[in-house]
């Protein structure tokens, strides 16, 4: 009995999307993060995005502006 052994060629496979790092963060509340990051419960973010908490931002990370716009006005209220 003889055995074959397939070639698997050297491709990445993975796509930009395949990252667990967003390209925006979303303002969220902060309870909600903690929530989320230890249960993997999805949070909703002030623009509506629902999505699993996967990254913790840096300063000077890109900010979504439709959330970024509805805090600024939730401030001057």
């Amino acid at each position: 009995m003889a055995t074959e052994t397939i070639e698997r060629p050297d491709v990445d496979e993975r796509t930009e999307d395949s990252t667990d790092i967003p390209k925006v963060f979303h303002y969220v509340k902060k309870d909600k993060i903690a929530e989320s990051a230890v249960l993997g419960n999805h949070v909703v973010a002030l623009c509506g995005e629902v999505f699993p908490v996967t990254a913790v931002p840096k300063p000077g990370s890109p900010v979504c502006e439709k959330c970024k716009k509805i805090y600024n006005k939730m401030r001057q209220s």
